[in-house]
């Protein structure tokens, strides 16, 4: 049966979801950064002598802090500073595109209904620490259960399209795959977050709102899309951090 749902609240959900796991993205982010301090640019520019420690590096730290665009910005920072060079720098980006993959993965795992339960121990360590390292890891494990969260809200918010045949046909009319990887790229390059855009194809794929075809070609347009940060970080910057931007 078609029913047609409250648009008003289903882009409310969806936005409102998209907005928390942002958040709990960036909250994850500053906190880890904070914790790994001045190590970060350490790691980077000691061990991307080799490209397969270079690779290794990108994606093992890029696994941790879970941004590609933090780490390639990192990397563009010390190519302008001379500290790396752009041929080192290629294999950490590789790295960096591998390790933020790992969100996707762990969304992927259906682990969105502990979400508030993260929130709430997160939430625990940030309150009740007298450290401020504590207190940055309390931020962190809070910002992931918002990034669950966020998920859950999301997929929530979609159900009722899983009857709306107009949105149905929408989707099963895009057959052309440079389509769907043009509109992964936008919605990315707009968000500046790969990771959301996946969460959001996720939960469309999860309830049968999009086909795998499609669902490919709009994770595809994401990884370009974000590069776009990347471009953004190298303007007024040398040639070389230009390069490397252009890598990503």
């Amino acid at each position: 049966m078609d029913t047609t749902p409250d648009w008003f609240l289903l882009i409310m959900g969806l936005t409102g979801g998209l907005a928390i796991f942002l958040l709990g993205m960036d909250r994850t982010v500053s906190g880890l950064k904070g914790l790994a301090g001045n190590r970060l640019r350490w790691i980077l520019s000691h061990l991307a002598g080799n490209r397969w420690y270079g690779a290794a590096t990108g994606a093992g730290i890029t696994a941790i802090i879970q941004s590609s665009s933090v780490t390639t910005v990192v990397i563009v920072g010390l190519v302008s500073a001379g500290a790396m060079t752009l041929l080192m720098s290629v294999g950490v980006i590789f790295g960096a595109n591998v390790g933020t993959t790992i969100t996707a993965q762990i969304i992927a795992f259906n682990v969105t209904k502990y979400a508030l339960a993260v929130v709430a121990v997160g939430f625990g360590i940030d309150f009740f620490s007298r450290t401020e390292r504590l207190e940055r890891i309390g931020r962190t494990v809070m910002g992931l259960g918002l990034v669950f969260f966020g998920m859950s809200l999301m997929g929530l918010a979609m159900e009722p399209l899983q009857s709306h045949q107009g949105f149905l046909d929408a989707m099963a009319s895009i057959s052309n795959v440079w389509v769907g990887i043009a509109l992964g790229a936008v919605f990315t390059a707009l968000i500046q977050s790969s990771s959301a855009t996946t969460a959001v194809v996720i939960a469309m794929a999860a309830t049968d709102l999009i086909s795998l075809n499609l669902a490919i070609a709009l994770v595809l347009g994401a990884n370009v899309g974000t590069s776009v940060t990347a471009q953004l970080s190298a303007v007024g910057k040398p040639v070389e951090a230009k390069r490397v931007a252009m890598v990503h």
